[in-house]
């Protein structure tokens, strides 16, 4: 590979554009470079970031192939500026056993667009009964373990699997909802439901559980992590245990940064989702939060869905929503455009703590030389409409059609190869 230099870039946002010479996959040089044979990536002013890590993807493959695949999910991230994507473990056959993670490693591989890290499911067949085989997948090379879309009720349950996930040092990713309260839900608990007509989703819910999952995990000295945060009151309840000293780490995604459920007025589906739109005042404590450290990073729950299963009638939708190529925009319209994160800041929670969370060496490291160079180049100055007909997933199920947003990935370089450049991936 030959050695690659980025021209005039700023990392981290800060200071003069300057040069980054990229050799052997690594950062070799930082200001005046020269280099015989470079490829040369012109950075025009761009910000230079670490590249970003995703906690929590929906890939579909194997079994939902006709919504999502490796390939297709992999190409979004790389446009997305994503070196590094977490493979949720709800496909068909479900990831919880060595065969079905190896499967999904391998495919990331031989794609080799981002790392692709297969999640572990918890339980078997996400069903919440039996815990699956952690041991054997850990051995196999999974470092985060969720049933994500199914909540692990049984606190004996999930004891137990806190308990294992210290001795195997990976982590344990709740999908937190308690299914009790949510039997027949359809949109957040609140006065917008009730003028609807949809059946209520309570806050309680999801507070009670996480409520619950950090007094278990602070008793076995366990690793947390909380998926998509989604209210004020789970927010306050993270701040209550991280000050207790509870391991607790938890994530926000865009949607949840941005919309509220004031979008549910039209009942078009491709707002539903899992767990729902908030109101405005969850929207600003959310955003206070991950500015404050208390939620530590984005994640984007990229959920693609077939047409048939969006474009129906709001209680048989599916939930969820593509995530992967609007994230960076959702961040910088509503963390960096109200002064609540610089570039560095938006490192910290794209890249860097996901990284730190799930155990990552190679990703999230500072910009400097002898680093691995998984980069991400951004122009804060450009505005893009969102399309999702012309994004990289087989699916089209954004709810941001239409929109116009701020912040466009340059480049991505996975290991010093330019994995996405203007919008396009690489032939």
């Amino acid at each position: 590979m030959n050695p690659l230099i980025l021209k005039g870039v700023r990392p981290y946002g800060e200071g003069d554009p300057t040069d980054v010479l990229i050799r052997d996959g690594v950062i070799a040089a930082i200001g005046s470079v020269e280099a015989e044979d470079a490829e040369v990536v012109e950075g025009n002013g761009a910000v230079l970031l670490p590249g970003f890590v995703d906690l929590h993807t929906h890939l579909r493959e194997p079994g939902r192939e006709d919504t999502e695949t490796i390939a297709t999910g992999s190409a979004a991230a790389a446009l997305g500026g994503y070196t590094a994507v977490f493979a949720m473990a709800n496909t068909n056959p479900v990831a919880d056993n060595e065969v079905v993670v190896q499967h999904v490693a391998r495919r990331g591989r031989e794609v080799g667009l981002v790392d692709v890290h297969p999640v572990g499911a918890v339980t078997v067949g996400l069903e919440g009964v039996k815990l699956a085989e952690l041991g054997t997948m850990a051995r196999a090379g999974v470092r985060v373990f969720s049933d994500d879309g199914h909540c692990v009720h049984d606190p004996l349950i999930m004891r137990r699997a806190l308990e294992y996930s210290k001795a195997l040092d990976v982590v344990v990713a709740q999908h937190a909802e308690e299914p009790r309260l949510t039997v027949g839900a359809q949109a957040h608990e609140g006065e917008q439901a009730s003028r609807l007509g949809l059946q209520g989703w309570p806050a309680a819910a999801e507070e009670s559980i996480v409520a619950r999952d950090c007094l278990l995990a602070l008793h076995a000295g366990a690793r947390l992590h909380v998926c998509h945060v989604s209210t004020t009151g789970t927010a306050d309840v993270l701040r209550w245990a991280k000050a207790r000293g509870t391991d607790v780490s938890a994530e926000v995604t865009p949607h949840h940064l941005l919309l509220t459920d004031e979008r549910l007025e039209t009942y078009d589906p491709v707002n539903k989702v899992n767990p729902p739109l908030r109101t405005a005042a969850d929207v600003h404590k959310l955003r206070e939060a991950l500015a404050e450290g208390v939620i530590d990073c984005v994640a984007t729950d990229h959920a693609p869905h077939a047409v048939q299963d969006k474009d129906c009638e709001w209680s048989a939708a599916r939930p969820g929503m593509l995530g992967l190529q609007t994230a960076l925009s959702i961040v910088v319209e509503t963390m960096v455009r109200t002064g609540l994160l610089d570039w560095r800041g938006v490192a910290r929670v794209m890249s860097e703590r996901p990284a730190e969370i799930a155990g990552l060496p190679d990703q999230g490291r500072p910009i400097e030389v002898g680093e691995p160079a998984n980069l991400t180049l951004v122009d804060p100055d450009a505005t893009w409409t969102v399309r999702g007909a012309e994004f990289a997933s087989i699916a089209v199920n954004t709810p941001f059609e239409g929109m116009e947003l701020p912040g466009a990935v340059v480049a991505t370089l996975l290991r010093g190869r330019v994995t996405a450049v203007g919008g396009r991936i690489p032939a």
